[in-house]
């Protein structure tokens, strides 16, 4: 995994892309994949989201 093709010379590949090609890479190459991959997750990261807030007190919750 080296630099993206059109990445200047000097430019280092950030961790963000790092992780991209990390993704497109494990979902076999295909980018399609790796896309749908982490929204398919989404809904359950809401769900696991309001269960953590119902779980803290409104003292905690009002910052």
């Amino acid at each position: 995994m080296g630099k993206r093709r059109d990445a200047p010379a000097d430019e280092a590949m950030s961790e963000l892309e790092f992780a991209a090609r990390a993704a497109i890479t494990a979902a076999g190459g295909d980018t399609v994949v790796a896309l749908l991959s982490p929204l398919a997750k989404n809904p359950e990261l809401k769900r696991k989201l309001a269960l953590s807030l119902a779980e803290i007190s409104n003292g905690f919750s009002r910052g």
